[in-house]
């Protein structure tokens, strides 16, 4: 920042018809050093920008799924899929999840993952990531991203094994992140009514919220999900 220095003029008057001496002129102080500007605050994880989302998860942590027929609690345990560990935690911590329905409610699994919002969907479409190694078994309550079948084509969406006969995923090269430590009595709970006819993503994705509870009012939908524990590593 620049300072603007005013140099003071004196005039001197007459003393006994002699001129008294002009004061000298005032010494320009030096410009003040600027000072640096603040640093902007941090921002936190934005939804509508994805680089905003790198943070690294914990080890183990601990995600309570508040949903419209009770709690599930997830525990993660970021050796079984690094990838899919780190992601989750990020879209938990941003919000992604909140008000998001379990949109394919199935005898055999629970899918849940597209944004309510579609601003948010259209972000989020095509931000996939690499696929993690199969380390544990889709089994009853195992907790998995979704995929289109082809490598590294998985995104946000996820589901809850119901059944143990779900470890044909396994060849499939389905890894679960997570398994669900309280709360399965509320999985098998949620609403399967419209079997696969609630399954459709593009219209979710595209019309959000707006599309499900006008034409499948029934599904139930996680109200809020946080991350509750983090045990010590």
């Amino acid at each position: 920042m620049k300072f603007a220095v005013l140099a003071l003029m004196i005039a001197a008057s007459a003393i006994a018809q002699t001129p008294a001496p002009k004061a000298p002129a005032p010494k320009a102080a030096p410009p003040a050093t600027p000072k640096a500007a603040p640093k902007a605050a941090a921002k936190g994880p934005d939804l509508l920008n994805p680089s905003t989302m790198n943070a690294k998860a914990p080890g183990i942590y601990v995600v309570r799924l508040e949903t419209t027929k009770g709690n599930i609690d997830i525990r993660v345990v970021k050796i079984w899929a690094p990838n899919g560990a780190d992601r989750f935690y990020n879209l938990v911590v941003a919000g992604f999840y909140n008000n998001s329905y379990f949109f394919r409610s199935l005898d055999f699994m629970a899918q849940f993952g597209i944004s309510s919002r579609p601003d948010v969907s259209k972000v989020w479409d095509n931000r996939t990531m690499l696929d993690d190694r199969v380390v544990q078994s889709n089994k009853r309550g195992f907790v998995t991203f979704a995929s289109t079948g082809q490598p590294n084509t998985r995104g946000t969406q996820v589901f809850i094994n119901k059944l143990d006969q779900n470890r044909y995923l396994d060849d499939l090269k389905f890894a679960p992140f997570g398994e669900v430590v309280a709360g399965m009595e509320v999985v098998d709970m949620l609403y399967t009514g419209y079997g696969e006819d609630s399954n459709r993503q593009y219209e979710i994705g595209h019309d959000g919220e707006a599309f499900i509870t006008k034409y499948y009012p029934r599904l139930d939908k996680i109200i809020r999900a946080t991350v509750i524990a983090v045990p010590e590593q």
